[in-house]
C-alpha cells in the first residue's frame, strides 16, 4: 500500500484476511479460529463434501476452544510479567520517610527551571511521605509551586539516606574506636577484572585480625599505596622494593607463594 497508495482500497481486504489467518503466540491459534471455531477456507476453494456439524457438538467445541484460548492468554501474561519483573525491585516506604522523586523532562520545568532539558536531574527532593495509598502509591508533601499530582507510584521514588547515617554499625563503631584500626590482614582471593579498556588486579581482603572481621574486594594497586606496611603484603617485600616495582613483580611473587601455602 505504501508503494501504491491509490490501490489500498482494493488490497485492504487481503491485508485483513492475512492478519486474521496469521498465527498468534498469545492465542495459540489464529484470530479467525478464535472467533469462528474452525480454520478459514482457502480463497476460491470450497469442499462440497463438508458436512454441517450438529449444534450441540459445535457448542462443545466452542467451549473447549474458549478454555484453550484463556489458558494461552494467561500463559502469555505470566511470560510478560516474568520478563518485566526481572528489571523491578521491591520498594516499601513508611510515613514520614524522606524520598527522592523521579520526574520526566517535560514535567521538571515546574520543579526546577533549566535552559537545557538534557542536563536536568533525574531525581528531585527529598520530599516527605504523608500517606500510603494502596500497595504501590504514596502521597508526598510537595511544594505549592510544583504542578504535578501529589500521589505517585512507588517506582518513581528512591529512599533518601542522610549523609550522617552510618552504612554499617559495626564498621562505624570500629572507626571511632582508637584501639581498633582496620588494616588489610590477609589476601583471601585474587582476580583480574576488565575495567575501562584495561585489566585491573582485584583482591579479596580480610580487614582486622580480631573476631570482628570484614571481607571486601579492593583494587590492589591503590590499596598497596594506601597501606604500605599492611600485614597482608608481608614486610620483606616492602623493605626491598619500591611501590613501582611491586606493582609488577611483587604481585606475581606474593600470588605464587600464597597459592602454594607459603609466606612471601
Amino acid at each position: 500500500m505504501h508503494s501504491c497508495p491509490r490501490q489500498w482500497v482494493k488490497w485492504i481486504s487481503l491485508a485483513e484476511y492475512w492478519y486474521n489467518t496469521t498465527f498468534q503466540s498469545a492465542l495459540g491459534l489464529t484470530p479467525f479460529q478464535a472467533l469462528y471455531g474452525h480454520p478459514p477456507r482457502q480463497l476460491g476453494s470450497t469442499d462440497p463434501a463438508e458436512v454441517v456439524p450438529d449444534l450441540t457438538d459445535w457448542l462443545k467445541d466452542r467451549a473447549l476452544l474458549t478454555s484453550l484460548i484463556q489458558q494461552q492468554l494467561v500463559r502469555a501474561q505470566h511470560k510478560m510479567k516474568f520478563q518485566a519483573d526481572t528489571k523491578r525491585s521491591e520498594r516499601e516506604f513508611q510515613v514520614e520517610d524522606s524520598v527522592y522523586l523521579k520526574l520526566q523532562p517535560y514535567i521538571q520545568s515546574s520543579v526546577a527551571s533549566r535552559a537545557h532539558q538534557k542536563l536536568t536531574f533525574r531525581y528531585y527532593g527529598p520530599f516527605t511521605i504523608l500517606q500510603r495509598i494502596g500497595a504501590v502509591a504514596y502521597k508526598l508533601d510537595l511544594p505549592d509551586h510544583i504542578k504535578i499530582h501529589l500521589v505517585v507510584h512507588v517506582s518513581q521514588l528512591k529512599k533518601h539516606i542522610p549523609a550522617q547515617t552510618p552504612v554499617h554499625s559495626d564498621l562505624s563503631s570500629l572507626a571511632t574506636d582508637p584501639e581498633h584500626v582496620l588494616l588489610p590482614v590477609h589476601v583471601l582471593q585474587r582476580a583480574l577484572v576488565a575495567h575501562g579498556g584495561r585489566t585491573a588486579k582485584r583482591v579479596l581482603i580480610q580487614w582486622g585480625s580480631d573476631s570482628v572481621s570484614f571481607n571486601t574486594w579492593e583494587d590492589e594497586y591503590n590499596l598497596r599505596r594506601q597501606y604500605l606496611q599492611a600485614p597482608a603484603w608481608g614486610q620483606a617485600g616492602f623493605q626491598e622494593r619500591g611501590m613501582s616495582q611491586l606493582g609488577k613483580e611483587g604481585y606475581d611473587r606474593t600470588g605464587v607463594s600464597e597459592m602454594h601455602g607459603t609466606t612471601p
